[in-house]
């Protein structure tokens, strides 16, 4: 079996695939589809996304400091192409059924910009610093707030959010998240002591 040397590349996948939602300072909303996006500090709670400064929603998110996380659910797969052209007509229904009209604008605590109603999670963020690193541009924000869908909550009130149905991004092709195979801390939690006989 041989290993082989490639050139620096961004090979860590697969990623989650998020719609971010965002709007200029007089309320026109837009919504951006995101792979680079991921948490940063537990205690405040961070994150980050990556944004390219060609995209339309860029502008935006630097001029309001605003931005929501919405995860997404496979059912989302056909709306995740958007804001590909820079805001282009095709992006426009998609917006107005999920921002805009019929009440579809999810009033998300912490920031003025809405979130997307069908989205399982939504995750308010207020930008803290901005930084240019080449073919994007990371902002950093705090979690302000997050709005979840009661939906998905079991019979003692826990948010089962792996039972959303939540997308993954890897290489270029969209993925459902996969089997359980165990939990966080499964090599140090207890075991049960065995009785002797």
């Amino acid at each position: 079996m041989g290993k082989q040397s490639w050139k620096p590349g961004n090979m860590l996948n697969p990623v989650p695939a998020v719609m971010v939602s965002c709007a200029d300072r007089e309320g026109k909303p837009n919504i951006i589809t995101i792979a680079w996006a991921g948490t940063v500090c537990t205690n405040p709670p961070m994150v980050s996304i990556s944004v390219r400064p060609t995209r339309y929603s860029y502008d935006m998110i630097r001029e309001t400091g605003e931005f929501v996380i919405n995860l997404v659910r496979f059912d989302h797969y056909p709306d995740i192409h958007c804001d590909e052209q820079g805001g282009a007509e095709h992006n426009d229904r998609l917006i107005r059924r999920m921002l805009a009209e019929g009440g579809e604008a999810l009033k998300v605590e912490g920031v003025s910009v809405p979130g997307i109603a069908e989205s399982p999670v939504s995750i308010a963020c207020r930008v803290v610093e901005e930084r240019a690193l080449g073919s994007h541009t990371m902002f950093l924000a705090e979690v302000v707030g997050v709005t979840t869908d009661d939906r998905y909550l079991d019979e003692t009130g826990r948010f089962d959010i792996n039972g959303t149905g939540l997308i993954m991004y890897s290489h270029g092709e969209y993925f459902g998240l996969g089997r359980k195979l165990g939990k966080f801390g499964y090599s140090v939690q207890k075991k049960p002591k065995r009785r002797r006989k």
